[in-house]
Parts: C-alpha cells; sequence; structure tokens
C-alpha cells in the first residue's frame, strides 16, 4: 500500500502509517512549499491515494475536474492527537480500497466516501 502524504498531515500520523506497513511519500520531507497542483500531480504519478488536511483539493479535484487515484481529506481537529492518528492510521489500513479513486472526507462524524467526478 502507497500513499502520498500533504505538508499539512501531522508527522505523527506518517509514522504510524509507515509502522503499519504503508509506504508513505511526505511531501513535508521530499518537496515541501510546492503548490497543491504539484502535490496532487505526484500523488497521480504514483497512481495512489493522496491524504491531506487541506480543503483545497475538494476544489481541484470538484471545481478544474484534476484527475486523481484517491483523496482523504481528514477533518479531525477537535480530536487529540493520538486519537487522530489512532483514527487515521485505522481507516486508511482497514478501508484503503474504498478510498481508492474517490474524494473521502474523515470527521469525528465518520468517514464519507464520495464517488469522484473524473476525466
Amino acid at each position: 500500500m502507497i500513499l502520498v502524504a500533504d505538508e499539512s498531515i501531522d508527522f505523527g500520523i506518517i509514522r504510524s502509517l509507515r509502522d503499519s506497513g504503508v509506504i508513505v511519500f511526505s511531501i513535508s520531507e521530499d518537496s515541501p512549499g510546492i503548490k497543491d497542483t504539484d502535490v496532487l500531480n505526484k500523488a497521480k504519478e504514483k497512481q495512489c491515494l493522496l491524504i491531506t488536511e487541506d480543503k483545497d483539493f475538494g476544489e481541484l479535484t470538484y471545481r478544474f475536474k484534476h484527475y486523481h487515484y484517491g483523496i482523504l481529506l481528514i477533518r479531525l481537529n477537535d480530536l487529540s492527537r493520538y486519537e487522530r492518528i489512532e483514527n487515521v492510521t485505522e481507516i486508511i489500513t482497514n478501508h484503503i480500497d474504498k478510498l481508492y479513486n474517490n474524494f473521502s472526507v474523515l470527521s469525528k462524524n465518520g468517514l464519507r466516501i464520495k464517488t469522484s467526478h473524473r476525466k
């Protein structure tokens, strides 16, 4: 399982995913400061899921119709850091197949998966 973690993702989440056997390409480690479209292109080149806390990726995919292999928008700000790390790791490791090729939102209310409008 491979994914790209946007710069907005807490490194504790990246570490937890790696400890769970997920290969994570971290934008903050490899290409800090790049544009959102470049982040999306990196995930597209690797044909993998992008995880982010940046709502701008919703606009890129829905309004501007950028192609992607799946985006997970994490909206767990009201949980403790430990709970966020645990929640994200569990959702990704247990539901990765459902996340691919869709735009999903993970909040304290659960996981919402929206079928993407793709070119």
